[in-house]
């Protein structure tokens, strides 16, 4: 009789329960929020600032002015939307040479079995991972002796260096998820490597490529030091360049506003290409992370 008044008295009602779950919906609701406004109040702010003119730049008010003055200015300059066309030959190049190379050495890294294939992947994944400072005069050099010095496909031949094995090491993953049933029965069909990779493992992989190649292309577009290094006329510049070389009317004078309009100016190119291709990114990063 005592244990069951003790364990009446321990029981909490339903309305504990109800209360505890709307605390803890309540605490994910704010953590979500505080998240949301750390990672976006930066692009809000540099907007504000970039629609604002002189003395106003420095006042703390957080709603814009709408004065898109800088905006018209780099419209209207030639040297910038030439830097522009000039990213998005790079990044565009670069991102579709990656994933051609990339898949082939992913296919046989994930299907072909051979004795060295663990230390190459190894190798990748190393590579990927080097600064850029530590290769910056091997570059220097093959760029020159290749006749390429000053030209956009010098950078894409350097951007290659980081995009290639971060895409072989990704897509080498995803490759490894399909099931070997599929390549067997299109060897029996008489199907060679290069027919199961185009006929079979292709069309299933759109996702992963997707995904794959947003990413390679946001390091392409976003890559200052090589870009910095390889070219010296304003004709062949890209954007990160040219945004860091965009000066004042004079030497004391910090061009705030105009650096954050272009770098608005920049990021849309990146958000418009991630919205049109965002389902494929979901389905290739989530590829895999069921099993049934």
């Amino acid at each position: 009789m005592a244990n069951a008044i003790a364990q009446k008295a321990l029981r909490k009602p339903a309305a504990y329960y109800r209360m505890r779950r709307r605390v803890v919906r309540g605490l994910q609701i704010l953590a979500l929020l505080l998240v949301l406004i750390y990672t976006l109040f930066p692009y809000y702010w540099a907007f504000v600032s970039s629609t604002k003119q002189g003395a106003a730049l420095y006042r703390s008010a957080l709603m814009p002015a709408l004065d898109f003055t800088y905006y018209r200015q780099l419209i209207d300059n030639p040297v910038f939307m030439g830097s522009l066309l000039n990213s998005a030959y790079v990044a565009v190049s670069t991102t579709f040479l990656s994933l051609i190379i990339g898949l082939s050495a992913a296919y046989a890294l994930g299907r072909i079995e051979f004795p060295q294939r663990r230390a190459i992947l190894m190798i990748v994944l190393m590579i990927s991972i080097f600064p850029q400072v530590v290769v910056l005069s091997g570059m220097f050099e093959l760029i020159n002796w290749l006749g390429l010095f000053n030209r956009p496909s010098a950078l894409i031949l350097t951007y290659l260096l980081s995009t290639v094995p971060f895409t072989t090491w990704i897509l080498t993953t995803f490759i490894r998820e399909f099931p070997r049933e599929l390549e067997e029965a299109a060897i029996i069909d008489g199907c060679s490597h290069f027919r199961i990779l185009m006929k079979v493992l292709l069309p299933l992989m759109g996702p992963s490529l997707a995904s794959t190649g947003i990413l390679a292309f946001i390091l392409a577009w976003n890559e200052f030091l090589f870009a910095l290094t390889f070219t010296l006329t304003d004709e062949n510049r890209t954007v990160p360049v040219a945004i860091g070389l965009i000066a004042g009317t004079s030497r004391y004078e910090y061009p705030f506003g105009q650096i954050m309009a272009a770098s608005i100016t920049v990021t849309l190119p990146l958000i418009a290409v991630v919205l049109v291709f965002q389902r494929r990114i979901v389905a290739g990063l989530t590829a895999g992370a069921v099993k049934g």
